[in-house]
């Protein structure tokens, strides 16, 4: 690796070490450890002198600058005619080139030009092949490919490493500062993706205008007031591997995605400080902050935002978003869910309808006090917020343009029940109304909800809707709740409208296939939607139609009713998964305000607690399809939580298709419960017992060994074989319970 050395007379160099010693850095002054490089049309300089053409030189000027050509054909790219630029636009730009490790201080502009940062080959591995750039009043543009970009310099992590969403770049080798004072502009283009000659393999392909091959870590200086502004032809600001952002004011305005880190399953951004604005996707889509891995949060103070007309999200990302700190106003037409395990409580609002550019959210809390008060630049129907004034088991109220919203779904799914069930009242905490799974056992492991929502099915049937109808999912219309309360499990809230009381609008429901809802389809099976019908005269103008993924990860299409039912139909999903249908009034109607949304299934499973890979995701999914267990909530199973007795007895009961039989062997079985006469069932055949004094103890959780017992108890019923469970006296868990019943054998 070449070292660079300066010639400087002993008396000078005291004289700078000392006032580096006195005196902070000022802008535009390089400090004794600093190259000064200085960019203007007229001529680059680097400490003062011309800039060599020499490409051994540590700095110099006069490298091909690299961009898709025009007039190649297919064999050369994958580039259309709107990513080829022609020589002579390429060559009336100023490719300088940084070579070897230090410090660069960089100011000045420069019309047509890029910035790159190459060390060589080997310097992947070499950890004194670190450039800190820092950006010292720089404009930089270029139209053929990123402004600044860096090469090759030294990678702290293997892009095979999956590291959870943890990453430290202090020791990267692509190092960005923004220097205090100072106000900065990157205007950059792309470059589409080049083939290796005679192959497909990629030679080159840099999406954004400020690009890193490498891990890039981006801070401010000591005071934190500089600030980078980024306008993107295509993305803004990219790294192939992970990105951190730690202080400055970052501005974004990107054609596509603001943020990309783009290494599948593997690549963290993360956010520690400072202040970052997105305005993405002003061309035809693109996301916000978009990491193919993983995105963390853990301070500062950002506002994102994504295209407004494609299925993009202001944060959005593969792996887990954790939001742990800082402040995060995160809208588009649907953002990413947000983990569970996040350290700082979050909020996330789908609104049923799309809501205006203009529109002010404000979100307060029970005595008034505003957590939040942002005017939306664009339109959207998705927000992700966290803030440190957020709390656990408190209740705000959510406004837009001054007027109190209201939801009817919340993280434990419809807060409606069946027909003729009513909704949750108002003012009822999630999880204890109508329509929701029984309490608890006391220790946070919900039972297994009412047999009757999931009667058991022969093999083969087709699981019936996610409320228990055969002839599919019945629709949720119930009370619709103002009080926005946060719990460690509920952080979502769907098909949010404007309260009827505060709009003083008439409430509208919809009725979606005469009433018997969507009904789930099989993997491949075709989702029917044949009507949909108004409670009252809205014109189908200004009814919406929305259809999201739950959790929400890529899938958000719209229509209006006035569009026709085939065109509303052309937009349900085909893929399996969990679906949202919502029905709304639109935001601007003046009269009328209303929503009616349900759940549906393709394939696969609803629960957004169990994946595919999943050691139990096989066995869970045969039983849910049986109607064997049904899960503790409309979209949860909770694999991981303890197995109650209650939940134990009732699905055995569902194994052999028992008639339920009530029993008074017992004073803590509540009599016509969900669970009460599979426990009568259960005790006459002897496959239980009670605990004593006449108790059964219903939500008390099953270990292995006991679990091991009632089985020897059930083969003898059933003539089955079975695999024991592991465990001794632990709890025994929901997912290791299913894969025990799939392992039954005649």
């Amino acid at each position: 690796m070449r070292m660079r050395l300066r010639s400087t007379s002993f008396l000078l160099a005291g004289m700078l070490t000392l006032s580096s010693v006195l005196f902070s850095p000022v802008a535009g002054a390089a400090s004794p450890t600093e190259t000064l490089i200085t960019l203007s049309d007229r001529g680059i300089q680097v400490d003062g002198q011309t800039a060599s053409s020499d490409s051994s030189s540590a700095v110099y000027t006069g490298a091909d600058i690299v961009y898709y050509k025009a007039g190649q054909g297919s064999a050369y790219g994958e580039g259309t005619a709107e990513d080829e630029h022609a020589a002579s636009e390429a060559e009336a730009h100023t490719v300088v080139t940084i070579t070897e490790p230090g410090t660069y201080r960089v100011s000045g502009t420069l019309s047509a030009g890029q910035l790159a940062v190459d060390l060589g080959k080997d310097a992947a591995e070499d950890p004194s092949a670190v450039v800190k750039l820092i950006l010292d009043g720089v404009n930089i543009t270029s139209t053929v490919a990123p402004a600044v970009i860096f090469y090759n310099v030294y990678e702290p992590y293997s892009s095979s490493e999956d590291t959870k969403g943890v990453t430290d770049l202090s020791s990267a080798g692509a190092q960005v500062v923004i220097a205090d004072g100072s106000d900065n502009h990157v205007s950059g283009s792309y470059v589409a993706r080049i083939y290796k000659e005679g192959t497909t393999k990629k030679l080159h392909k840099y999406d954004g205008a400020f690009y890193s091959k490498m891990s890039m870590n981006i801070s401010g200086e000591s005071a934190g007031t500089g600030k980078l502004t980024i306008l993107a032809e295509n993305e803004g600001l990219d790294s192939e591997l992970h990105l951190t952002l730690n202080g400055g004011s970052i501005y974004i305005e990107s054609q596509d995605d603001g943020i990309n880190t783009n290494e599948d399953g593997i690549s963290v951004t993360t956010i520690n400080g400072g202040y970052l604005h997105v305005n993405a996707g002003l061309g035809a889509e693109g996301d916000g902050i978009d990491s193919n891995g993983y995105l963390t949060v853990n301070g500062g103070s950002i506002v994102t935002m994504s295209n407004e007309r494609s299925p993009d999200g202001g944060i959005d990302a593969d792996k887990d978003i954790l939001l742990n700190g800082g402040m995060v106003v995160a809208l588009g037409t649907r953002n990413d869910a947000t983990s569970g395990d996040s350290k700082q409580p979050f909020m996330e609002l789908m609104f049923a309808s799309t809501q205006a550019a203009g529109s002010v959210i404000e979100i307060t809390d029970a005595s008034g006090n505003k957590l939040l008060n942002h005017t939306a630049e664009k339109a959207f129907q998705s927000i992700t917020f966290t803030s440190a004034d957020l709390a656990l088991n408190q209740e705000y109220q959510v406004y837009v343009d001054g007027i109190r919203q209201q939801y009817s779904g919340n993280s434990f799914g419809m807060m409606g029940g069946p027909p003729g069930g009513g909704g949750r009242p108002q003012g009822t905490p999630p999880g204890q109304g109508q329509g929701t799974p029984p309490a608890g056992n006391g220790n946070g492991t919900p039972p297994e909800p009412p047999a009757g929502e999931k009667p058991a099915m022969p093999d083969g049937m087709t699981p019936p809707g996610m409320n228990g109808f055969p002839d599919g999912q019945a629709e949720t219309a119930g009370e619709a709740s103002t009080s926005f309360i946060l719990t460690d499990t509920v952080h979502s809230f769907s098909a949010i409208t404007a309260s009827t009381d505060a709009s003083g609008k008439q409430k509208v429901t919809f009725s979606i296939n005469a009433g018997r809802g969507i009904a789930n389809a099989a993997s491949g099976g075709t989702i029917v939607l044949d009507s949909i019908t108004a409670s009252t005269a809205v014109p189908d103008m200004d009814v919406q139609v929305t259809v999201t993924d739950v959790p929400s990860e890529n899938y958000s299409e719209t229509a209006l009713l006035s569009e026709g039912i085939e065109a509303i139909s052309a937009i349900l999903p085909k893929d399996d998964g969990t679906y949202r249908l919502t029905v709304a009034v639109v935001s601007g109607n003046a009269a009328y305000t209303g929503a009616t949304s349900l759940q549906f299934t393709i394939g696969g499973l609803p629960f957004a607690d169990v994946k595919l890979g999943d050691g139990a995701y096989d066995a869970i999914k045969s039983l849910y399809e049986k109607g064997v267990m049904v899960g503790t909530a409309e979209n949860a199973f909770s694999p991981n939580e303890g197995l109650s007795r209650a939940a134990a007895v009732t699905v055995f009961g569902r194994l052999l298709d028992v008639k339920p039989e009530e029993t008074a062997l017992f004073s803590d079985v509540e009599q016509s419960s969900w669970y009460s006469g599979y426990v009568g069932w259960a005790a006459e055949a002897g496959l239980v017992e009670g605990i004593g004094n006449g108790q059964f103890s219903p939500n008390s959780i099953i270990t292995a060994d006991r679990m091991n017992l009632i089985m020897e108890r059930y083969s003898a019923l059933s003539g089955q074989t079975y695999q024991k469970a592991e465990g001794g006296s632990k709890p025994l868990t929901r997912g290791e319970f299913a894969v025990m019943l799939v392992s039954l054998k005649r």
